[in-house]
């Protein structure tokens, strides 16, 4: 039987990428950042560990964010096509129609992962500064022979 191949999930990091997001994404095949960056150095972090497909937040409005995309496709292998977007809010295809079998967002903050017409919605939540009561999370989505699954990691900064 074929490994999973491993796709680390981060969004929301404003500017700060925690020790504990870079660990957690270790030994991933692919990462994904649903935006809010805030700061270009962390997509040359996150790309030290695997190859990074990466979209634009609403707060990367600085000259280094103008060439992110506000969407891409992520190809993890033939069978597997991933939809990335900042705000599912915006989202302007119907993921099941168009072949994907999994659409990666972030925005809101709010971990959750759920499944829609055989499509699987996940938000890592946010891997930056806390916002309100929200846990501090990130993502990882488990690809095998076409089938994703995805789990969600809830970071324990300086435990």
């Amino acid at each position: 039987m074929s490994r999973a191949v491993k796709v680390g999930l981060i969004s929301d990091t404003h500017g700060l990428l925690r020790p504990e997001a870079l660990a957690a994404l270790s030994g991933s095949d692919f990462i994904v950042h649903a935006g809010d960056i805030g700061d270009p150095q962390i997509l040359a972090e996150l790309a030290k560990l695997a190859p990074v497909t990466v979209v634009r937040g609403n707060v990367d409005t600085g000259a280094w964010a103008r060439s992110l995309p506000e969407t891409a496709v992520l190809e993890v292998d033939a069978l597997t096509r991933v939809h990335v977007l900042h705000d599912i809010e915006e989202l302007g295809v119907d993921p099941a129609a168009a072949g994907y079998r999994a659409v990666i967002s972030g925005h809101s903050h709010k971990p959750g992962a759920v499944w829609k017409d055989g499509v699987l919605y996940v938000n890592p939540g946010s891997a930056g500064r806390r916002r309100f009561s929200l846990p501090i999370s990130l993502g990882r989505l488990l690809v095998r022979s076409g089938e994703v699954s995805a789990e969600l990691i809830e970071l324990k900064p300086g435990s």
